[in-house]
């Protein structure tokens, strides 16, 4: 067998395991008993609501990701990346309109695929447990609007990459890396004004108590605010959040709607300062020059790979081409994605602790915080006793109790 199908095939067929493992172990790691620390928050009819969401949730997950890699799988082994390739190469468009050809019908291909169960997610199971508020229309404007940016955006930067690699070789990489790390620059610049407010609407708070506390708290602690703002997520659900965008002065703070009518004003404060937590202790900025050492590696290897004719005859193609190669490193190189998103994961979660403390520490308290916490945990039915193995896969955030724990701690 081609090496590098075995190894493609090995990838996926175990990381579709150890998915299956960890659900199972979550379901199983599911406590009767409510943890003393919540029952200011949970009764016992909404704990059982949120071991059921759990369940579901878990039950719900596994079937897309099945039907994700019988699909691929079965695409593979019917030499769709070889007949696709040919079709595309018979167009004579030549190199770099070839590729967004070739990349854009599988994306648009597995979007589609995974429509139907976006759909499900959303109006069935959310809507079951009294979430959702996401009406058909804004479904599928939100899609049609993300194709549309993921067209322009993405279509520009792959653009830069099969042009670079088609004109330069092997060397294009650093060429490569260059742009694309220049283009998540300028992304994070142009997100706040240009791209949120296509899906959500962003007013500014009220002149009152909050908007004039958080302000106040972001000059005492010396970060620059250009505004607070409230956003419309209540349009998509009824679950709360928090976020800050754009550098310099142009950082922003924005709060659902749902977040603040939830949240006491302290307990809102609490949760702005752990988000300023996070800029102030460089977790942002560090996150950020991660992302781009990440790209450099994979595309330092992926120049490494392209002239690889037995990585190409693995899926069947026999000309060696930019826009197939991307496709087939991405299938290779899975296991060290995976490998660099558990390290990440893991560097999140203790993040997330230190912007803990960092809250804790200029609000005075952890209470508030921590109120806020055990608030927006039982209103979003959220699973109290994850098991760790689902733990390490998925969560960026570490579990409630650990949380609660930290802050009571010092």
């Amino acid at each position: 067998m081609n090496p590098y199908a075995a190894v493609i095939l090995l990838a996926l067929l175990g990381r579709w395991a150890l998915h299956v493992a960890a659900d199972a172990l979550n379901a199983r790691a599911l406590s009767g008993e409510l943890p003393s620390a919540l029952r200011c928050v949970y009764d016992a009819e909404r704990y059982r609501r949120s071991q059921e969401y759990t369940r579901a949730r878990l039950r719900f997950g596994i079937v897309p990701e099945t039907a994700s890699l019988v699909g691929l799988l079965a695409f593979w082994l019917a030499g769709g990346f070889a007949r696709l390739d040919d079709a595309v190469r018979a167009l004579g468009l030549g190199a770099v309109p070839s590729g967004l050809l070739y990349l854009g019908t599988l994306g648009l291909a597995a979007t589609v695929a995974r429509l139907p169960f976006r759909w499900w997610s959303t109006f069935v199971i959310e809507e079951r447990f009294g979430f959702n508020r996401t009406t058909p229309r804004t479904f599928w404007t939100d899609l049609v609007k993300g194709l549309a940016l993921g067209a322009v955006l993405g279509g520009a930067l792959l653009t830069a990459v099969l042009w670079l690699f088609d004109a330069l070789g092997p060397s294009a990489w650093l060429w490569c890396w260059a742009a694309s790390a220049l283009f998540v620059v300028l992304v994070q610049f142009v997100a706040p004004t240009w791209i949120l407010p296509l899906f959500n609407r962003f007013t500014p708070l009220a002149d009152d108590g909050l908007r004039a506390a958080i302000l106040d708290y972001a000059r005492r602690v010396g970060f620059p605010l250009e505004d607070v703002f409230l956003v419309d997520g209540s349009r998509r659900s009824t679950k709360a959040n928090a976020f800050f965008t754009g550098f310099g002065r142009r950082k922003r703070v924005g709060l659902f709607d749902t977040l603040v009518e939830t949240l006491g004003a302290d307990e809102v404060l609490g949760v702005v300062a752990h988000e300023v937590g996070h800029y102030r202790r460089g977790h942002v900025l560090r996150g950020l020059a991660l992302g781009i050492a990440q790209l450099g590696l994979f595309l330092f290897l992926l120049s490494r790979l392209l002239a690889r004719p037995r990585l190409f005859a693995a899926f069947g193609v026999a000309a060696p081409s930019v826009h197939a190669g991307l496709v087939f490193f991405a299938l290779l190189a899975a296991p060290l994605d995976f490998a660099l998103g558990l390290a990440m994961h893991a560097l999140s979660r203790r993040q997330e602790f230190q912007a803990d403390a960092f809250a804790r520490a200029t609000t005075g308290s952890g209470a508030p915080l921590a109120a806020a916490l055990k608030r927006l945990s039982a209103d979003s039915l959220a699973n109290p006793t994850p098991h760790p193995l689902y733990v390490a896969l998925h969560y960026s955030h570490p579990p409630l109790l650990a949380r609660l724990r930290a802050l009571d701690a010092a």
